[in-house]
């Protein structure tokens, strides 16, 4: 379980630091035919909380892997 929510936590900052610092979201939505919702999701409110929410994931992983030894 703690290894799955360490991967889970870096696999999600990961992702969506691409997509905030980068154009991979709206290249990916272009791809699939969603252009409409760029606007309602490419925007800071959006994927700030999102980076933020997974970093605060991927910290709690391992100071319950750190604590559990």
């Amino acid at each position: 379980m703690k290894n799955r929510l360490l991967a889970l936590g870096l696999g999600g900052s990961l992702l969506a630091a691409l997509c905030c610092f980068t154009p991979l979201l709206p290249i990916v939505l272009t791809a699939l035919g969603l252009t409409g919702l760029i606007g309602i999701i490419y925007t800071d409110a959006v994927l700030l909380p999102v980076l933020a929410g997974f970093l605060m994931l991927t910290g709690y992983a391992l100071w319950r892997q750190k604590t559990q030894r």
